[in-house]
């Protein structure tokens, strides 16, 4: 059922619709990322990730660059700060046909395909004329901390092969011990190789394990050998003849651990790899699959632009695979692709990529502010320290939820925006599931303490409340008075906490209301609000006034919009990703979706790293993936295009019109009723 509204077409509906896309499309271009003959020295890779273990690819046909493990961190580096660990590389193959190794130069018809809507890495590729050979990496959805390597290698004529699984230790990690052991089993003898290590400091410990899954009876399976290489690397290998025209599989069953996840990771890595391993592999995969496309109920659906539709579900993809439900984790600007930023999470986490998730996935997204509830203690003392009441968020976070910036980074002890920008994403939450009783018992403390910073922090004159030397969200502009952001979202901290107290029954302090009233935002003479209280219309990183009206929702009236769009859209420089998707969803509210658009593709287009488009920071950038960009022009979509808007009435729909090449934008899956939102230009 279709009600129209001229152009715009919307339908909200309380029940999940079959996804149409799916049945004719998942196997198509639109859910794929291609490479042909990947260029070594131009090649930036993509990530398989289930929320905790980030496998990145590599220009290899049988091995990834690295291996990610969320949630542990230890000092090394740059900074004097935590980092996030590189674990094991325990995914790669080692394999040789009639006694050669394969290299990548012994290979030819070399591709390379991400499913996204399966969230599986393969490559595949010809030895000669003597074999075809795919190999394929997930890291499974299911199982937290396990992956799956499958190797279908089809002869050409008769061959013998050799197939190795190889663990090596990366260099951050020290103290390797490398095992194997062979354990009886009702289904036959399981090979397990593992190896322990301690973290650069020796704070952690960390441990991986695999095991080989043949599909042969218990009697005919291949005999496995331990191979010991050097004190970093070991593996186990098997031979097998074939013969022309058949087809050899064997999948690798792997797990990897923590001591920040686990007491035991040592044990606990063997038994979940053991625990993977007396599956088949017809039941982790189903399991994967069927996880990935419960997360794909709730997507977004571009009619008229497949090349858009592509990049859509990409960071999408990205998004879902850098998280993950209960796991208590946030994100870092380059989720699980690598060691960008340290790992940390900034206001990237809770203003430009948590939004997305609350709309499609708040069970996911509660993850995110999660993490910054269990660690308001340390954002106490951390105000404490600094001479103020209440709570100060550290602008970088990593285990504990202490100060993580690098020292001679300024942002650390002065851009405090960070703190307004975790509360407001707390309320967000309220607003998309009205829980009362997580407002009162968890989410309140953080609301009332943040607030309480405000109110220390401000300092009164006769023409209001100011905040005084602040890094604004324009980080180019270091130790400055009254950023027009900053201040912005103090008021709506203040705001979101009395309206909190509020529902709960509490009183909330006099004095929040007052400060909110009374904070200052300066303004030019010919109206512009003006960024900080010295800016003088100079070039800035990335948008900052601008967010006042998205998504802080302060500044409504359409002309004051129009004019801070016309000042400030032309200051920005080649910043991150996510300043021209703000401009061009205000844009698009204002009613001009063609310009719009072209701030939309502006966003990220020039970002985009071969050859899979992986996203960079900036235009020019080599650090992918920039997940917060992808949270950003996700942003435009969700918010701009297709209208979304969180209130404290829940998500509504804003009246809005498509650019002229999109036929309709459909959203399917939305906050907790998963209803479905199209807007059509039919």
């Amino acid at each position: 059922m279709r009600k129209n509204f001229g152009l715009l077409a919307a339908i909200l509906l309380s029940i999940n619709l079959p996804h149409a896309l799916y049945a004719q499309s998942e196997n198509s271009w639109i859910w794929q990322l291609q490479a042909d003959h990947p260029d070594p020295s131009h090649y930036y890779g993509v990530t398989v990730a289930n929320g905790i273990l980030g496998i990145v690819s590599a220009p290899d046909p049988l091995s990834v660059k690295e291996i990610v493990l969320n949630g542990a961190y230890d000092q090394y580096g740059r900074g004097r700060v935590s980092n996030l660990l590189k674990t094991f590389s325990f995914a790669n193959v080692d394999l040789t046909i009639n006694g050669q190794q394969v290299t990548p130069q012994q290979i030819s018809h070399f591709h390379q395909t991400l499913d996204m809507y399966r969230a599986v890495f393969t490559s595949s590729f010809d030895v000669g004329n003597l074999a075809h050979v795919t190999c394929s990496w997930r890291a499974l959805r299911q199982l937290p901390y396990n992956m799956l390597v499958t190797v279908d290698i089809q002869a050409k004529q008769p061959i013998t092969i050799s197939a190795a699984s190889v663990i090596e230790a990366p260099d951050m990690l020290r103290n390797v011990q490398q095992f194997y052991e062979d354990i009886a089993s009702p289904h036959g003898p399981l090979h397990v190789l593992f190896s322990t290590a301690s973290s650069p400091t020796g704070k952690l410990s960390v441990a991986a394990a695999t095991c080989f899954l043949f599909d042969e009876a218990r009697d005919q399976q291949p005999r496995v050998t331990h191979e010991m290489w050097d004190n970093n690397r070991h593996l186990m290998r098997f031979s097998q003849s074939l013969q022309a025209g058949e087809t050899y599989t064997f999948s690798i069953a792997g797990a990897t651990i923590s001591s920040a996840q686990s007491a035991d990771p040592a044990n606990d890595a063997e038994r979940l790899t053991i625990f993977e391993a007396l599956q088949t592999r017809k039941e982790l995969i189903d399991a994967h699959n069927n996880a990935w496309q419960q997360l794909w109920q709730s997507d977004i659906q571009i009619e008229g632009d497949d090349t858009t539709q592509r990049d859509i579900h990409s960071m999408l993809y990205h998004l879902y695979s850098f998280v993950r439900e209960g796991s208590g984790y946030s994100l870092s600007p380059m989720g699980l692709s690598g060691l960008g930023y340290n790992g940390h999470v900034f206001w990237d986490a809770d203003l430009w990529m948590y939004p997305v998730l609350l709309q499609l996935h708040p069970e996911i997204a509660r993850s995110l502010i999660e993490y910054r509830i269990h660690r308001l203690p340390q954002a106490i003392a951390n105000a404490y320290a600094h001479g103020y009441q209440g709570a100060m968020y550290p602008w970088e976070s990593a285990a504990s939820g202490e100060e993580e910036t690098p020292v001679w980074a300024l942002s650390g002890p002065f851009e405090h925006h960070i703190t307004a920008c975790v509360a407001i994403a707390i309320w967000q939450y309220f607003c998309v599931t009205h829980d009362t009783a997580w407002l009162r018992n968890e989410a309140y403390p953080v609301l009332e303490a943040t607030a309480n910073f405000w109110v220390s922090r401000v300092q009164k004159a006769a023409d209001g409340y100011h905040i005084r030397n602040v890094v604004a969200a324009d980080e180019w502009a270091e130790n400055v008075d009254d950023d027009a952001f900053t201040n912005g979202a103090a008021i709506e901290n203040l705001r979101d906490a009395i309206r909190a107290a509020q529902i709960i029954g509490a009183e909330p302090d006099p004095h929040w209301q007052k400060v909110a009233d009374h904070i200052v935002i300066l303004h030019f003479p010919d109206g512009v609000i003006r960024e900080h209280a010295t800016y003088q219309g100079e070039q800035i990183k990335q948008a900052d006034v601008n967010l006042l009206a998205y998504p802080l929702g302060l500044i409504r009236d359409t002309l004051q919009i129009r004019k801070d769009l016309a000042y400030y859209e032309p200051r920005i420089g080649q910043g991150p990703a996510m300043s021209y998707a703000m401009l061009g969803l205000l844009y698009e509210r204002l009613g001009y979706p063609e310009k719009a658009y072209a701030l939309f593709k502006r966003g990220y287009v020039p970002n985009e790293l071969p050859p899979f488009g992986v996203l960079a920071e900036t235009a020019g950038g080599t650090n992918p993936y920039f997940a917060t960009g992808a949270g950003g022009i996700l942003q435009c979509v969700l918010n701009g295009f297709g209208g979304l808007q969180i209130t404290e009435n829940g998500i509504i729909q804003l009246k809005t019109r498509l650019p002229a090449r999109w036929k309709s934008l459909t959203i399917t899956g939305v906050g907790m009723g998963k209803k479905n939102f199209i807007v059509s230009n039919k």
